[in-house]
């Protein structure tokens, strides 16, 4: 069920509806749960018993977790989380795409390897719910969370229907409190939610889909040489896109659930206007960017394991934050495109930040708009379904948005 068709707006009419009853919060957390298990459903119900496994599992081994005496068992508990929700998320997400790069490994090493494939469908939203369930595990190993006492509430949490599919990624720590007390949204907040999921609604029909799709589809969809001005406006245009979609998805999740009193966080803050890549990556998709940061990072190291160390951290935290959008090479150039950029600009800040000609007007204006043009190449890789349809310029060696520009 996607937010922008006529069942959704009478799925979610009923759900307010219901919301507003004068019965108990526990009974409105159960119709909210209800609701979600449906929402989730009607793309395909068998899957939604691998969000019921995920919960089980992550509830149990965060309580034998916490209950833990000793180091050894804490580990282990916690091992059962992540092999669990990796395992999972790589069956089904790379499953395939790690047999298609094995059989070519072999192949070129002259083994006429034909195995049969993994012959099934990714279920939505499964990097999301993935994310959300693991912060709950590590968040109670690092003893930053307590196990919660409410099973309803903890299930409620990894299956709210507002951001299940797509998104923000919600952690326990920022959620679970919320369902602790009664939750009904006032008139400004309605008129609030209300706003938002207009405004988001527009962004991704309207914009991403009406107007800048097709654009983008000339271009990346064709594989024949062009223009170099076709390819930097298709390119722009992806750009525009991807943006609007993503953020007017997020947008519309804000506002659905604040319309049943919950609060999500903000996702994007003007990522374009960013200076830099990492005040990029403080402005884009802003749940899984500090996810990864807090969970992948710093459990790396981050920057207290001395200098070469933090920037093969920044390289893995990217790969894999590349990884994590799609199993495709292109989305793990995209990836490592940007962790480039993120140890280049922290050289450069090394060598170079104390300058004061940086905090001129002229400058920052420089140094936006070349964070937006590297940007909008790394777009490339992650938009082509495979390097060979990347937009490439009908004359040989031009400086085209192309990883294949002079081919």
């Amino acid at each position: 069920m996607l937010f922008n068709s006529l069942t959704f707006l009478v799925f979610f009419a009923v759900v307010l509806a219901l919301h507003g009853l004068h019965i108990s919060w526990r009974a409105r957390k159960f119709n909210l749960l209800v609701a979600s298990c449906i929402f989730y459903a009607a793309w395909n119900p068998p899957y939604l018993l691998l969000i019921w496994f995920s919960t089980v599992v992550d509830w149990y081994a965060a309580r034998f977790l916490h209950r833990a005496t000793t180091l050894l068992g804490r580990r282990f508990w916690l091992c059962v989380s992540l092999s669990t929700n990796l395992g999972l998320l790589a069956f089904f997400k790379y499953g395939n795409f790690l047999l298609d790069n094995f059989i070519s490994i072999v192949q070129h090493l002259g083994i006429n390897y034909q195995p049969v494939r993994i012959d099934v469908l990714l279920p939505v939203g499964i990097s999301f719910y993935t994310f959300q369930t693991l912060s709950y595990t590590i968040d109670v190993y690092r003893r930053r969370l307590e196990p919660w006492n409410s099973f309803l509430d903890f299930t409620l949490f990894v299956t709210f229907f507002p951001q299940l599919v797509a998104g923000p990624i919600v952690r326990a720590i920022d959620f679970l409190w919320q369902c602790a007390t009664p939750r009904r949204a006032n008139l400004d907040q309605l008129g609030w939610g209300l706003s938002l999921m207009c405004v988001g609604l527009f962004e991704k029909v309207v914009i991403a889909d009406g107007m800048l799709a097709q654009v983008t589809e000339k271009v990346y969809d064709v594989g024949a040489p062009m223009g170099v001005a076709d390819a930097w406006i298709g390119t722009l245009a992806f750009s525009s896109q991807i943006f609007c979609d993503f953020a007017g998805y997020s947008t519309t999740a804000i506002g659905v659930a604040m319309c049943l009193g919950f609060a999500l966080p903000d996702n994007f803050h003007f990522p374009y206007a960013a200076i830099g890549f990492s005040d990029f990556w403080q402005r884009w998709h802003i749940s899984l960017s500090s996810w990864l940061r807090d969970y992948l990072y710093f459990s790396l190291g981050g920057n207290r394991a001395g200098h070469v160390r933090t920037l093969q951290n920044l390289i893995i935290t990217m790969f894999l934050g590349g990884l994590w959008h799609g199993a495709a090479w292109t989305f793990v150039v995209w990836g490592l495109l940007h962790g480039v950029y993120l140890v280049a600009e922290r050289l450069i800040r090394l060598r170079f930040g104390g300058a004061a000609i940086w905090s001129t007007t002229p400058a920052r204006v420089f140094l936006a708009l070349l964070t937006f043009l590297l940007v909008c190449l790394a777009w490339v890789p992650f938009r082509a379904a495979t390097f060979a349809r990347a937009p490439k310029s009908s004359r040989p060696c031009l400086a085209t948005p192309a990883l294949t520009a002079c081919s």
